[in-house]
């Protein structure tokens, strides 16, 4: 037997490990798991360069829980190391950067950037076991088994042993702290989650589910059920032209089962220069849902799962899609400044954000109607994305679609060309008139189509946003909402209505509209509108309704001042009869009251009549009609 002590200067290296990684010690598994697919391929790489003439045979892994002794055994059928290998890889090269990881993390909190920045897979296993043993058999010929067994101190024991068959077994002796992972529902998960798509096939089973048999006069270890737990060739490793829809559908429901909605459509990534990039998107229906989706992309790297937090690694607006992102150029384990810094990560995102634009755009040029169709689901990711990313906007600007009232859609371009001939303002300046509710502004839209203009809807959450977008980037334009002002001023033109009202008059009539209404709430202004129009109207100053609506979202800086008041202009129609009348009714209870109903009726159309001042108003009128 050979006993020796693994090169560390540090004598408690190992309990730093343990206690550094321990909110993030389930990271064990993939990092043990993903060293046998690797001794695996290496294998099949020797195979294929004639340096093994042997037969590679079955290299299925196989992942052994044994409650009763207490161990987790991690079993491939790879390279194999012989004791020379084991001192060389195990003890010495694991540790090369010891004294600076201690040195450099042992009072930090981020367990994001150890095990495979410094080399450490292997000792992750430290985190969860009390004692490690490592049987190995080279593939070389006539190379001897060797055991090596640690048990969290510096000093390893490493003797010859037999064993029967090519490949390496890890048997982990579970800690008293960490008897989770002898559950079989904990390590199925994790296996799940972790090595769901590796390149290898994984068999997962509990020790009384293993049985010795007799296979060609070679004893060899075999799961008596075909209990295989994941999909070592997933959708996003082959190529797009030997995939149907259908497979791409398939893909989406195994990567989220519980989701029983069709995706819209997906964009197949698959980039080999200047960095390393495969994978598929998926856009889900998002309707006016701003949220992310709760299944949310998938990042990994060479098919090993590293994390589904890809702020870092996509641009926020993709953060709304789903599906997978595979790269090797991501390390496996890093902090979240390195991902913010990295210039690999910065490319790939550049170079996400803009096969998704290109996706979009072919979509919609290949089939116009369909995409108008699918327009409402999508909406709200593409104003997103032409609101946080400059190229993104750039190359929206060909396939983003305003939508109007009557559910037409239209780009940009073809939107401006359709109103310019009748809302271009006095000023030259061309006005989208536009509505975010047209049920409770239908009175204001119909004035509107009335007088032949054209009304946008914009009912998304980021639309008030996204408006402030399109004039600042659109030239000569402004957004009126169709509630903003009286017909006739939301597109000022140069002849203007006569009142029948002179100054003095109303001068006289004002304080009796005010007494009617909240003061702290509406301004009572006068406007000569047409005679067919209401005798007294609501409108809301498109500033203040902008900053109102900013506020509420927490943007534009609004919030540091509170929440914006709610202020309206109660409009006058000077020219309507019921005004005329109002003024020369001499009963001042009788004008108080028809002035109050005028005012409740222009409140009522705009929902703003509620409770008491509602229940009065009902009683008023019965009493009017009586």
């Amino acid at each position: 037997m050979q006993t020796g002590k693994i090169n560390v200067q540090t004598e408690n290296i190992f309990p730093i490990i343990k206690k550094f990684l321990y909110s993030d010690h389930e990271i064990f598994l993939r990092e043990l798991v993903s060293n046998a697919v690797d001794a695996t391929k290496k294998l099949k790489a020797f195979s294929s360069m004639g340096e093994f003439k042997g037969e590679v045979g079955k290299t299925t892994l196989e992942i052994i829980l044994d409650k009763k002794a207490k161990t987790l055994t991690i079993r491939d059928r790879g390279i194999g190391m012989t004791g020379d290998d084991i001192v060389k890889y195990i003890t010495q090269i694991a540790f090369s950067g010891a004294e600076e990881f201690v040195t450099k993390y042992k009072d930090k909190v981020d367990a994001n950037a150890m095990i495979g920045h410094f080399g450490l897979g292997f000792y992750s296993a430290f985190m969860v076991a009390k004692e490690v043993e490592i049987v190995s058999l080279s593939f070389r010929e006539g190379a001897k088994a060797a055991r090596w067994i640690c048990d969290g101190s510096p000093e390893y024991k490493l003797e010859e042993t037999t064993k029967e068959f090519r490949g390496t077994d890890i048997i982990l002796h579970i800690a008293d702290d960490s008897t989770e992972f002898l559950e079989e529902a904990r390590i199925d998960t994790l296996l799940k989650k972790y090595c769901r798509f590796l390149p290898e096939e994984i068999k997962f089973g509990t020790k009384k589910e293993y049985v010795k048999a007799e296979k060609e006069g070679d004893k060899e270890t075999e799961v008596e059920v075909d209990n295989i737990i994941n999909n070592p060739n997933p959708l996003w490793t082959r190529k797009p032209a030997d995939l149907t829809d259908e497979d791409y559908k398939n893909f989406y429901r195994e990567l989220y089962p519980m989701n029983f909605e069709e995706p819209l459509f997906w964009i197949h990534l698959n980039v080999d220069y200047p960095f390393n990039l495969t994978g598929v998107l998926y856009f889900p229906k998002l309707k006016n849902n701003f949220e992310a989706p709760k299944d949310k992309i998938q990042l990994y790297s060479n098919q090993v799962f590293v994390t589904d937090n890809v702020e870092h690694v996509v641009p926020d607006f993709l953060m709304l899609l789903r599906g997978v992102i595979d790269s090797p150029d991501i390390p496996l384990n890093v902090s979240r400044s390195y991902l913010q810094a990295d210039s690999n990560v910065k490319k790939i995102a550049a170079h996400i954000t803009k096969k998704v634009a290109d996706k979009l755009e072919e979509i919609f040029k290949k089939d116009r109607t369909d995409f108008e169709k699918k327009w409402n689901d999508i909406k709200i990711f593409v104003e997103y994305g032409m609101l946080s990313d400059d190229k993104f906007n750039d190359k929206a600007q060909k396939f983003a679609l305003l939508t109007n009232t009557e559910d037409a859609h239209f780009t940009l371009e073809e939107y401006e060309n359709k109103i310019k001939p009748i809302q271009t303002d006095k000023d030259k300046k061309l006005i989208y008139l536009y509505t975010t509710n047209v049920a409770e502004q239908h009175s204001y839209i119909q004035a509107a189509k009335d007088r032949g203009y054209d009304v946008l809807l914009f009912d998304t959450p980021l639309d008030s946003h996204f408006i402030g977008k399109l004039e600042s980037t659109l030239k000569e334009v402004a957004f009126v909402r169709v509630d903003a002002d009286t017909v006739d001023k939301l597109i000022k033109k140069d002849e203007e209505q006569v009142s029948k009202l002179n100054d003095e008059q109303k001068k006289e009539l004002q304080p009796i509209v005010e007494e009617v209404v909240a003061k702290d709430k509406f301004t009572v202004v006068f406007e000569s509108l047409s005679e067919k129009d209401a005798p007294m109207l609501i409108t809301r100053p498109e500033f203040m309704r902008r900053m109102k609506d900013m506020s509420a979202m927490g943007g534009g800086g609004m919030s540091f001042y509170g929440e914006m008041p709610d202020m309206y202009n109660l409009v006058v129609n000077t020219n309507h009869p019921l005004i005329s009348k109002i003024l020369g009714e001499k009963n001042a209870d009788k004008r108080k009251a028809i002035s109050k109903q005028a005012a409740d009726l222009a409140m009522l159309s705009q929902g703003l009549l509620k409770g008491e001042e509602l229940t009065k108003f009902i009683k008023r009128s019965v009493e009017l009609i009586d």
